[in-house]
């Protein structure tokens, strides 16, 4: 006959129960969760149209400067961007990179055609076995815990760990991408931006393309400062 709870020890069964809870919770919030989830932006965006040398930010030179859509524009690569798996990394992120630009009414240059625009992408993952605020030493031995919650105490005095909630580490993600515009005759930088999310969900074509669709938000006049940009994506 298989043991039952009650006869098995009784930090054994303890731990079961906890177990079989965390399940069970884990299971109600995956049922209850909505159809979509959030990847909320960090972005700021910088500017600059105009020649500095030969007009102010107020003038209406610098107003007419502001290009209208549709550009045309190709894409920059760094060196060590040519070859390999950095070739393969950049060609993801100008994919992803064009979708949102032709949204702004700015189309890759078809061959043959000299355009007025250089576009420069990046992208990047950090990893991290948790979040930055959660302590790897929570709910473990050597922490202090509550009675009845964290540890019981038996009649003979035996301290015995059981938490009510299992400790499994989470990864944390925390990723950026940022767009580089440059004239083409002169070299100068006219537009730079940046979006930035951290948070567990896993990489997916979706998140990133929402990151970027969020760093050309007010294209091509920006607000300036930081600003936060939400954007629900379907699970």
């Amino acid at each position: 006959m298989p043991p039952t709870l009650l006869s098995l020890p009784f930090e054994i069964a303890l731990r079961r129960c906890s177990a079989w809870l965390l399940a069970g919770v884990g299971l109600a919030f995956l049922s209850g969760c909505a159809s979509v989830y959030r990847v909320d932006s960090q972005v700021e965006s910088f500017a600059r149209w105009s020649d500095p040398a030969s007009a102010t930010a107020a003038s209406a030179a610098s107003v007419s400067a502001i290009p209208r859509a549709p550009q045309v524009y190709r894409f920059d690569r760094l060196p060590s961007q040519a070859s390999g798996d950095a070739a393969r990394s950049q060609d993801e992120l100008e994919a992803l990179a064009r979708v949102a630009l032709a949204k702004q009414g700015w189309s890759l240059a078809d061959a043959g055609v000299s355009p007025r625009w250089t576009v420069r992408v990046s992208g990047g993952t950090l990893k991290l076995p948790r979040a930055p605020w959660e302590d790897p030493w929570d709910g473990y031995w050597g922490g202090y815990g509550f009675p009845g919650r964290d540890y019981v105490v038996t009649g003979r005095g035996q301290v015995i760990w059981a938490p009510v909630f299992i400790r499994m580490d989470m990864p944390y993600y925390q990723r950026k991408v940022a767009l580089l515009i440059s004239r083409v005759d002169t070299g100068q930088v006219v537009y730079e931006t940046q979006a930035a999310h951290d948070g567990r969900w896993n990489s997916s074509p979706e998140l990133w393309g929402a990151m970027f669709d969020a760093a050309l938000q007010g294209f091509p006049t920006p607000p300036s400062g930081l600003r936060q940009i939400n954007t629900d994506l379907p699970r």
